[in-house]
Formats: C-alpha cells, structure tokens, sequence
C-alpha cells in the first residue's frame, strides 16, 4: 500500500471514529506472508466460536484492497479444533482465505482484506507478501 493510501486510509478511520461509535472499533492489523509464484498460499481462517464451543456467526470477508501482482479467494471450509480456549473439540464452519502470486512474477506484493465481524466491529487486515522463486518461499498459519 502506498504512502498516500495509508494516509487515506488512516483520515478515514480517524474519521469514522469521530462520526459513529461502531466505525471506532475498525482497526488495522498488518501480516506478512511467503508465496511462491503460481501457488495458492494460506493467508486466513476466519470463524466464530461461542463460549458454548458451538459455531457463531461468519464474519463477512472484502476485498478492500487488490493485488497487483495476484488474486486473492476466500473458500468455505470446516475447522476442526481441539483445546482451543474452553473448548475441547469443535468443528465450526469458516471462511479461509488464499493468495496465489502470478506464475511468472518474482517480488513483493500486498493487499487489504476487510473483515466484518457480528455486532458491528470491523477489522482491515493489510497482507505484505514477499514472492520468491526459492525453496522456502511458502508459508502456512
């Protein structure tokens, strides 16, 4: 993201802080990620897990910013979790976000998810990806 977005995107959220009480809870989390060309790439899982362990409801996932150098997809799947807070064993619906570079490009790239979570609260996740041809280059949450 460049200089001048960031700045954008920091006036809005100023903005919205001083507007709307909901618009105050958005925030930016950054995340860095290794991709290799041509392949998908982990880059999320987003689910809702209640108190009682069973399944809340999905955030709502945008793509707020496009990669220039890739696409980014968000698939359906089942997670299925052990230990997780008070919850034993949970298999809960959730939405997982991949990255996949283009074949032929060697670099950097970066893009912004924005995820809607129930009640309102807001989240713009900004993804750094480093894009190398080397072994190594992946990475998994």
């Amino acid at each position: 993201m460049s200089a001048m977005m960031r700045a954008w995107l920091a006036a809005v959220l100023s903005f919205c802080a001083l507007v709307h009480a909901a618009c105050a809870q958005a925030n930016l989390v950054e995340r860095d990620v290794k991709a290799l060309p041509g392949r998908d790439v982990r880059v999320g899982i987003y689910t809702s897990i209640r108190p009682d362990c069973t399944s809340g409801p999905l955030p709502a996932i945008r793509l707020a910013g496009a990669p220039a150098h890739g696409t980014v997809t968000v698939k359906r799947a089942t997670l299925k979790a052990t230990n997780f807070k008070q919850c034993l064993a949970a298999e809960v619906p959730a939405f997982v976000a991949f990255y996949r570079a283009a074949q032929d490009f060697n670099g950097a790239d970066e893009f912004d998810l924005e995820v809607s979570f129930a009640g309102g609260r807001k989240q713009i996740q900004h993804f750094h990806v480093s894009i190398s041809k080397e072994l190594g280059g992946g990475q998994d949450i």
